[in-house]
């Protein structure tokens, strides 16, 4: 009976989950908070009824793949060309002043460079779903402000994917060793260029299978988001293959099939798989590897530093950029407020680094609790700029 018990521990999470998301809704915070605090639940900090077995984590792993596909497919180009240079600035002084801001907090408590490091990328995520869907309540996504965001945010994610797909390469590597950068950075061109060059033959692949003519024009529809998923799967092992994070290449999978005419009935396909099995069991899977019972003083006082970073670092970052691209002041700190949230985007990078050694699990819940406090604050200090 035991090597049938992961089915039982899949039940008890998809019911968790969900109950604890509809239950965030009701106090209008995001659902990521409910699963999170569902799979914390069921963990070893207060039931300890699950335990993440090979087959968990393994659906979880394909659940980050799927989320960043995803994350991949919503990105909007044209957005980002409107976006331009201003989104540019704002991104990299959003990434640079949290990734120095959270390192040197590390070095501070005795951690090696590599770690230390590691925990600034993690600062560097931004997680935009809540923003934008405090913007929207607020009737602001589409102003001046929102466009800022949005552009800065899709960029934001591309420096943070490089930055992790360095670090994760380095990950064995002893150092930061002139051979090591150069091969690290070599095997990311060798792949940018097979995937960007195979991308073409697969997006013509892609456009001809949805222009197809069939009499059963529906049934043959319903084969695109079958392959789409088959090549975010292989490019995602591909990547690993190079020595790169597995979710740089969903992302990038996502990039290549942002622009077909079918990608909406991709992402609406996806996303029921996605939000009924593998999503849920990705961020209960986060949940269930949290544990507080070791949290000693001095992690707890790290963990206030770093939640408080966490929230200074990316207003100062990305309002410092919005300023030096004349944007007003207090327009620039709308938008570092509005970058301010880590969600989905935080978890994933963190958890990429305990798989590959690069950050001890000793931290991941100072991390959990930072995504939580960020997650929870965004939309708070959003509503209180924007009230006139």
């Amino acid at each position: 009976m035991e090597e049938y018990k992961f089915l039982l521990d899949i039940a008890i999470i998809l019911a968790m989950t969900k109950s604890f998301s509809l239950v965030s809704k009701k106090f209008n915070m995001p659902p990521v908070v409910g699963a999170l605090i569902a799979g914390i639940i069921l963990g070893p900090v207060v039931l300890n009824v699950v335990s993440p077995s090979d087959s968990v984590l393994n659906l979880a792993e394909v659940g980050v793949v799927v989320l960043m596909f995803q994350a991949g497919l919503e990105t909007d180009i044209d957005e980002l060309k409107k976006s331009g240079i201003p989104a540019f600035v704002i991104a990299l002084c959003g990434v640079l002043i949290p990734l120095i801001m959270g390192a040197v907090l590390s070095v501070i408590y005795g951690n090696n460079i590599m770690e230390s490091i590691f925990i600034g990328v993690i600062l560097t995520a931004t997680s935009v779903s809540i923003t934008v869907e405090a913007l929207q309540d607020m009737g602001h996504l589409k102003g001046r402000v929102g466009t800022a965001i949005l552009g800065a945010a899709i960029i934001d994610d591309i420096l943070g994917i490089v930055l992790l797909s360095i670090m994760t390469s380095l990950g064995g590597a002893s150092g930061f060793h002139i051979q090591s950068i150069l091969k690290i950075l070599t095997q990311m061109a060798a792949f940018f260029a097979i995937s960007i060059i195979g991308g073409v033959g697969i997006k013509k692949f892609f456009e001809w299978l949805s222009t197809y003519k069939n009499p059963e024009i529906e049934r043959h529809r319903r084969r695109v988001p079958v392959f789409a998923l088959a090549f975010c799967l292989a490019l995602a092992f591909l990547a690993e293959v190079f020595g790169i994070a597995d979710i740089t290449g969903a992302y990038l999978a996502g990039i290549i099939l942002c622009r077909l005419p079918e990608r909406f009935y991709i992402y609406n396909k996806i996303e029921i798989l996605s939000y009924m099995l593998i999503t849920p069991v990705f961020f209960a899977s986060i949940g269930l590897n949290v544990n507080i019972h070791g949290m000693t003083q001095t992690l707890i006082i790290f963990t206030i530093i770093l939640c408080v970073i966490a929230v200074i670092s990316k207003i100062a970052g990305c309002g410092f950029g919005a300023l030096l691209c004349k944007y007003t002041k207090r327009e620039s700190v709308q938008i570092g407020a509005g970058m301010v949230c880590r969600g989905e985007v935080a978890l994933i990078v963190a958890q990429k680094g305990i798989s590959v050694g690069l950050l001890s699990e000793v931290f991941f819940a100072p991390v959990v609790i930072m995504v939580l406090v960020t997650t929870l604050l965004s939309p708070i200090i959003l509503k209180m700029l924007f009230a006139k």
